[in-house]
């Protein structure tokens, strides 16, 4: 068997494998009696986290570059950086409906490319001039990987404003609010409303706890707990994009200096990417200096989602730009 053949059994494979999870992510959702539905999803996700990088292997070993040439192999990056992070925002979070999110958008991606693109657009291709370069690897596999980061962090925030069914929560202890500590109490409550005696709780964990009758009209208590662990893991998985998402734009700068004798152009992908960067940074810097939690952070995160696509592939569909070339970087 040839490296182009294994390479379109395992972009067919990686589409089935994550389509079949995300249906037993969502069945698990819907039937939480099931255990060995979230066992299979994360199985899933495993696997078919491997078979991407077994085809990004595949395909590094036939064209012999590090494959971020194209927009085929580009998405299967992007797919497999987030069935990675989603990996690990599913171990800290011990909660399937992370899955239920995170599935939907990786199986897109994949179908995206295994399925909607002419079989010329997924064929490995001699580099142009400008991508013959240390710094693909560098510049846009930290890229990647920094929007991958992001979008999971952006669809636990969606998935947060779903739970908590636009209810104003306030949280206390889900994230480091002023930055000097995080609040032992643990108080979850309706913005505007006093909150009762504080509750600890046992063991000195992270869980949410609900303290007025309330919003226990509204959200069940194992709603709310779901509400504070999503808005928590949320929070660190765009801690932990961000400064991959800096490291590629700087490393960008210094590529574009040595191609184009210029460390910023203003070029559509550049404009993009300080959006990117400005709007995630504004999500950082009200929950970390001024102490925004649930509902208003999430919302900048939501739209942070919708950035993170326009830089990635809405401004490559203008095909303008010095980036222009490869239809994706």
């Amino acid at each position: 068997m040839d490296l182009v053949h294994l390479q379109g059994i395992l972009d067919n494979v990686s589409f089935a494998v994550l389509f079949v999870t995300m249906l037993m992510y969502w069945v698990g959702v819907a039937f939480p009696n099931l255990p060995f539905l979230a066992v299979g999803g994360t199985t899933g996700m495993a696997i078919a986290n491997l078979c991407m990088a077994a085809l990004l292997g595949a395909r590094w070993l036939e064209a012999g570059y590090f494959p971020l040439s194209n927009l085929y192999e580009s998405l299967f990056f992007l797919a497999w950086g987030v069935t990675a992070i989603h990996l690990l925002a599913e171990n800290m979070s011990k909660s399937r409906l992370v899955g239920a999110v995170t599935a939907p958008v990786a199986m897109g991606i994949t179908a995206f490319a295994a399925l909607s693109l002419p079989d010329d657009m997924q064929q490995s291709a001699p580099l142009v001039p400008a991508l013959k370069s240390n710094w693909l690897m560098m510049h846009v596999s930290v890229m990647m990987l920094s929007y991958a980061t992001l979008m999971v962090g952006s669809v636990l925030a969606i998935a947060f404003l779903f739970v908590t069914r636009g209810q104003a929560i306030e949280l206390r202890g889900s994230s480091v609010g002023t930055g000097a500590y995080r609040d032992k109490t643990y108080k979850l409550r309706r913005a505007g409303e006093a909150a009762a005696e504080p509750i600890y709780p046992d063991g000195g964990t992270a869980t949410a706890v609900m303290q007025t009758t309330a919003v226990a009209q509204t959200l069940s208590p194992q709603r709310l707990t779901l509400a504070d662990t999503l808005d928590n893991i949320s929070y660190r998985i765009i801690g932990l994009g961000f400064p991959l998402l800096t490291i590629g734009i700087i490393a960008g700068a210094v590529w574009a200096n040595e191609a184009w004798g210029s460390y910023w152009s203003w070029d559509p992908k550049e404009t993009w990417a300080l959006i990117t960067w400005l709007v995630f940074a504004a999500y950082l810097h009200a929950r970390i200096t001024k102490g925004w939690q649930g509902r208003r952070p999430a919302i900048l995160a939501a739209l942070g989602f919708v950035v993170v696509w326009v830089c990635y592939l809405g401004v490559n569909l203008l095909g303008k730009g010095l980036h222009s070339y490869g239809w994706f970087l």
